[in-house]
This record gives structure tokens, sequence and C-alpha cells, in this order.
């Protein structure tokens, strides 16, 4: 048997660390074996999916040096390697598994649903929705089907007993039966859920491990029982544990830079990210902490995993990093930091802005340094301003930052104009409004155009340094960011009706 591995990312925002220590377990296991390993893209989201996250995939993904053997960019013989082109596959086994009698069309409304929930709820016990709790009478589905009403389809799950499933990591593991909902498979817009896509596609492309996060464990049943109605061999499993905050918490962005790109800017050396997340929960033989891909490959193991939820400690990458920037010659760390700061495709576009404010070659270092910076050195005091009151700026920067992870083509346009808005919407005037903008990204309110400044920087260091400014103003509490979600929900409404005219 050919091993063979794959990583799937969907291409919706900033391409994710989770997604590089996944990827990088499943190539070091591949070549450990000999096997391939795929690079699949899960875009069946076509609301959010977008051609430019996709590319920070590949970018992110060959900056770290992790490459794949069959994908979309690269061809293959099991393509096509974008759901978004399989729809056509997906629809052939809906109907299959539909004639077979493993999965029925619901025409069940959204309210419905939600009472049918409530009711499981009150009753105690498992509230996941069984084919018993479903089932509509025959004519009642007669006269929606008639109506060309909606509908999913979802799959048949046994009302009772337990799954039994082998994980690579943790021998068997068993399921009640009561906790596993029946999946939707495909939504009513035609388009296939993760679930159906997800082994539809590891069949066809002969996937025989899947390696992925553990987060993923509670679907193992359902893809076992999809397996078994298709009459498949399911693939190995190997759930690794997941990436964490130092506060044991699953790794988010609130905590913890996600975006792989951001460390990009950060300048960290791919190869000391890379060293880094395969320090991730598994270990070299001898222990040593510092090491490359190919020591890696040569002694990977994944019997070696350790269970135990690791923690990404942006302190502890950074001593690495620096023992691997130590490690170069005095030229290779001025070719390493040209190469990351001074290439011309990345100074050029600042020039425009810092020329005209010039008067000696000694002022640019001043006036663009912070393009080059981490977290802009920053106080409570930065942020002082004559008219906006603190808390009201972290709310501003908080609806702000929702605002700029909604866009899916970070632009200048694109940027001006939901930050316009949400001003608009508080009632402050744009001035006043940008002002904790250009102390958050440019560590002032005495720079240019901080509208052009994060259209530069890029959105992943755009975002964390929003992050970072409101937590140096005291950051938000649970309940409070609770309540401001609220509030943001009928603010973005607003806001798109706006964008929209």
């Amino acid at each position: 048997m050919t091993v063979r591995t794959r990583v799937a990312p969907s291409p919706t925002g900033d391409p994710h660390v989770g997604t590089a220590y996944i990827a990088l377990f499943n190539l070091a296991f591949a070549r450990q074996h000999g096997g391939e390993f795929l690079l699949r893209i899960e875009d069946t989201d076509q609301a959010r999916s977008t051609k430019e996250s996709e590319q920070t995939i590949y970018d992110s993904l060959r900056w770290l040096g992790l490459e794949w053997d069959e994908g979309p960019d690269v061809g293959g013989d099991k393509g096509p390697y974008r759901q978004s082109e399989r729809r056509e596959i997906y629809a052939e086994y809906i109907e299959k598994i539909l004639a077979s009698g493993h999965a029925f069309k619901c025409y069940r409304t959204a309210a419905e649903l939600d009472e049918l929930r409530a009711k499981k709820q009150e009753a105690g016990g498992f509230s996941a929705l069984k084919y018993s709790d479903l089932k509509l009478d025959d004519k009642v589905v007669a006269e929606r089907e008639s109506a060309n009403a909606p509908f999913v389809v979802r799959m048949h799950v046994p009302e009772e007993g337990v799954c039994t499933f082998s994980d690579m990591l943790r021998g068997d593991i068993e399921m009640d039966w009561g906790m596993i909902d029946c999946q939707i498979l495909m939504k009513s817009d035609g388009m296939p859920t993760y679930h159906l896509a997800n082994v539809v596609d590891d069949h066809l492309m002969e996937i025989s491990h899947v390696i992925r996060g553990e987060e993923w464990l509670s679907s193992a049943p359902k893809h076992q029982l999809l397996y078994k109605y298709f009459g498949w061999d399911m693939p190995v499993l190997c759930h690794m544990p997941l990436l964490r905050n130092p506060d044991k918490s699953k790794l988010s962005k609130r905590k913890n830079p996600t975006s792989i790109l951001y460390y990009q800017r950060m300048g960290f050396m791919p190869e000391a990210l890379l060293n880094y997340l395969a320090r991730m929960g598994w270990s070299m033989p001898d222990e040593r902490e510092q090491f490359t891909r190919a020591e890696m490959f040569e002694n990977f193991d994944i019997r070696r995993v350790s269970l135990g939820g690791p923690i990404f400690d942006q302190d502890k990458l950074s001593w690495l990093n620096s023992q691997w920037l130590r490690d170069l010659s005095e030229d290779e760390f001025m070719a390493k930091f040209v190469e990351w700061g001074l290439q011309s495709d990345s100074v050029k576009p600042v020039i425009k802005h810092i020329q005209p404010r010039v008067e000696r070659l000694t002022d640019v270092v001043p006036l663009a340094g912070f393009l080059l910076s981490g977290m802009p050195d920053v106080t409570e005091e930065s942020f002082a301003h004559k008219s906006v009151e603190k808390d009201a700026m972290v709310k501003q920067l908080q609806m702000g930052l929702w605002q700029l992870e909604a866009i899916r083509h970070w632009e200048k346009s694109e940027i001006q104009a939901r930050l316009f808005a949400l001003a608009k919407t508080q009632g402050v005037k744009v001035k006043d409004f940008l002002f904790a903008y250009f102390v958050a990204v440019a560590g002032t309110a005495n720079s240019f155009s901080v509208l052009d400044s994060m259209e530069m920087i890029g959105p992943d260091m755009s975002r964390a340094r929003v992050r970072h400014a409101i937590e140096v103003l005291g950051g938000i509490s649970k309940k409070g960011m609770k309540k401001l979600d609220k509030e943001y929900r009928t603010v973005s409404e607003e806001i798109e009706t706006q964008l929209r005219a």
C-alpha cells in the first residue's frame, strides 16, 4: 500500500499556524514511508472563500518549506483538488446514498428544528436530533416537495448503542450514538457539507492515513458510518493534539497571533518556525530542541507524539528563532535581512508616502520604521485624545477589528469603506475615529495615511496591531465582549447596507 496523506485548508482568511502544524506531520509521515502528500482546497464556502486567500496558503506553506506532490497548482491524476470544482462528483454520491436508503431529504424548517432541540434539552440526556425526531408525515413531505420548499440531505444515524473506532495514538475509542446528529450531507443550496466532501474526496484520492486535529474526533463516527454506507475501506485515523495558548485554551487569534504570515512579517526564519511546530507534541530521539526539517523526517516516528496539549509560546519561539539567527554567518544574516525587509517590491510602495515628507535620508527610518517593526512600543498614554475617552476608543478598535476581519479582498478602498462606515454609525468624526488606528498601526498619530499603512503591512499584521492596542488599553472582559458583540450585530447590518448602497 502506498502511504498517501493530505492537508485540506479552507481559503477563508489568513493561513493558520495550525494548518502548517498538521501539514508538517502529514508530510513527515508520508516521507518517512516513501509516500505522497496532497494539498486539497476545501472551498465549498463560496461566500467566504477567495483566490487571494488560496494563494496565501500556497505562499505561506512554501515559505515554510512544506511542498506537496499533488494539488490545485501542481496537478495530479486524482483531481480536481478544489472542492468547488467537484460539485458534480458530490451530487453523484448524494444520489447513491439516497437510493441506498442510508440518507433522507429533510424538509424541516429552522423554527421546527429549534423547537425540536429545545424539547430534547428539556427532556435531558443527549440533544442530538435523530430520524425519529426529524421525520414528517408523508403528506407534509409531499406538500413541501410540491411547493419546492428548501430541503437538506441528512444521513441516517443509529439511535442507540455505541460506536467504536481506532486511532493511531489513542487506540480504540467508544462514543455513544446518542451524541451523534443525523448529519447534514448536502445543504439546501446543493453544496456538500464538510463531512460528505471529506469522505468522498479521501476515498477517491486514495488517502491511506488521515492525520488531523483532535477537534475532529467527534466526527469520526459519522465518517466511519459513511464509509460503511458506501462500502469503502476507511483510512487509518490519527488525531493530533491541539495547539494551545499558555492558559491551556485552544490556540486563538485573540490570545496569540495565529497567521503564518504574521510570523513571516515579524522576522522569524521559516526554518525556526517549522522547527518549533515540529516540537509541538513531538520530540527527537535525542531530545535536542534545534533541528532541520531533513533531520526531523529522518528520525520521525508518529508514536513519539505526546497527547498532552502542546503550548504555543511566543517567547520560546523567539528564543529558538534567535538560535537560528545566531548560527548564520554575517553574510548570510545580511542576505536574510535584505530578503525579509528591503526587497524592492516591499519598499517601493512606501516611497511615495515618505518622499514628500523627508528633508534628509536620515528622516526615512523614523517615518517608515514602523513598517519593519513588530508591535509598536505604545502605552495607554500614547492613545490620549482630547475628545475620545478610553472606553469609547476600545469599543471603536474592537468593532473596527471585526470589520477588518470581514474583508475578503485586502485593499485600501475596502479598508476605508468599512472603517468610515463604522465611524458614521458611531457618530464620530473620521479624523477622531482613525486616531486610535494611527497609534495602533504606526505607533504615532503623526504618520502618513494609516489606510495606506494597513494595506502595505497586510491583514495579518494590521489586525495583530489592533488587537495589541486593545490589550494595551486594558482589553475587554468576557461580559463586556458579549455585550459589545450583541451591539455589533446591529451595527454590522447597518454597515453592510451602507456598503451595498
